[in-house]
């Protein structure tokens, strides 16, 4: 069962009041693992520039699968192992407990942790993290992605970042465009290029470093690739005509895209090293929407070539072509998750477009959202979650759907309407 729950996470204190997402937990579990998170120990001069525990709090109970205790309510605040009292926790109902302190480097930040099973009061996971450039939130991430991964078994991924595009209307009627790239929570987010012509359809690269998207800038569809580490930009395409919905492959060497250059849409792939093309449909249809599967030696894609869009398959070794989706009038944006188990996708169900998955073996599909107008998925590295744009009280906004259903949260903007997000791979510390 699950609990419908509303609450908004203050996750934006200092340097991060300024970020552009909010994020509103509408959907949890029933019995959420209740676990307390004590605030660290800043063992360094003058007064802690975050606030470690609460970050990690945020993250966890973003996940509807936890229920951080308040520290209001907390009979003891231990810093290490020896200030355990496992019965002030049991008094509480806790199940677990995580304890730690965070101390300057000669580089940077170092953290250092420890879990406790309340129930079976022994120590379960002990460990420390460091951060070369100091980077608070950086470090909150990554001791959540642990004790995500020791209570779940499955990798943590909040220290994976977000893409995405918001747009605002200026006073004159025109409309600024940003991309912007932010942590998986919204913070620490900054504009990676601003214009006033439209951007979309936002891809990154698997090394978390480079990104591709389309800008109109040219007065025409064209496919820029961006370096975030250097800030270097390289137009990839300038051909007349559609140029568009870049994704790339599971070893960052190359690009699918959907270029018109040759007559109707098709998918092509461009070698990054060398910019070779290579066309990989031929369809007098329109063929669009390209992504990888896992393994690199095929891609799904949306044509409506049977009438009506749908999802298909291309083997790129041989250019065998199959359909895919067969249920419902409309089926289109499909991503793979990462086990390669089922398709995500826009599916159209009695005139509303929902994000829905499909099993790839059984072919049976599972509608994941209820709300309407819902567009653009992306799957977390961890297959756990998804992003996708859709609309709440006639404003377009992020919201995210675990893909079982059972957890929800929206990201509304404080500014504009945002859209098209895209969730990194994950990203080497």
């Amino acid at each position: 069962m699950i609990r419908a729950i509303v609450i908004t996470l203050s996750l934006f204190a200092g340097s991060a009041s300024w970020a552009q997402l909010t994020i509103e937990i509408t959907q949890g579990r029933d019995n959420p693992t209740a676990i307390a998170i004590v605030p660290f120990d800043w063992q360094g001069a003058g007064v802690a520039q975050e606030d470690v525990a609460a970050i990690i709090e945020a993250d966890l109970q973003r996940t509807g699968q936890f229920a951080p205790v308040g520290r209001d309510d907390m009979l003891s605040r231990p810093q290490q192992a020896s200030e355990v009292f496992y019965r002030d926790w049991r008094a509480l109902d806790v199940d677990y407990l995580v304890v730690g302190k965070v101390l300057p480097t000669a580089k940077g930040l170092v953290a250092q942790y420890e879990m406790f099973d309340i129930y079976t009061q022994k120590k379960v996971l002990s460990a420390s993290v460091a951060d070369d450039i100091g980077s608070w939130r950086g470090i909150a991430h990554r001791i959540s992605d642990s004790v995500y991964e020791k209570l779940t078994g499955i990798r943590g991924a909040f220290s994976t970042r977000l893409l995405y595009i918001s747009a605002i209307e200026q006073g004159s009627g025109d409309v600024n465009y940003r991309l912007l790239v932010a942590d998986v929570d919204g913070a620490n987010e900054r504009v990676v290029f601003e214009s006033d012509d439209p951007l979309m359809t936002p891809s990154w690269a698997p090394d978390g470093e480079r990104i591709a998207y389309v800008s109109f800038e040219t007065n025409r569809a064209a496919i820029f690739m961006h370096n975030l580490k250097t800030g270097e930009r390289t137009q990839l395409t300038n051909y007349q005509g559609l140029n568009g919905a870049p994704s790339w492959s599971p070893d960052g060497k190359q690009l699918a895209m959907v270029l018109s250059k040759d007559g109707s849409p098709d998918i092509y792939v461009m070698d990054i090293a060398t910019r070779e093309l290579k066309r990989v449909t031929r369809h007098f249809a329109i063929d669009t929407e390209p992504s990888w599967m896992p393994d690199g030696k095929s891609l799904i894609y949306t044509s409506d070539r049977g009438g009506k869009p749908q999802i298909y398959q291309v083997t790129l070794a041989n250019g065998y072509e199959e359909r895919v989706t067969f249920e419902g009038d409309y089926n289109a944006r499909a991503q793979v998750v990462p086990d390669g188990s089922g398709i995500i996708m826009v599916h159209r169900k009695k005139g509303n477009y929902h994000i829905a998955m499909q099993d790839i073996q059984r072919g049976t599909i599972h509608i994941l959202t209820k709300t309407s107008l819902d567009e653009s998925p992306s799957i977390s590295p961890n297959g756990a979650m998804l992003l996708y744009a859709t609309k709440y009280q006639g404003k377009g906004i992020l919201a995210a759907v675990s893909l079982d259903g059972g957890v929800k949260f929206r990201l509304p903007s404080r500014f504009g309407e945002v859209r098209e997000p895209a969730w990194s791979s994950y990203i080497d510390h």
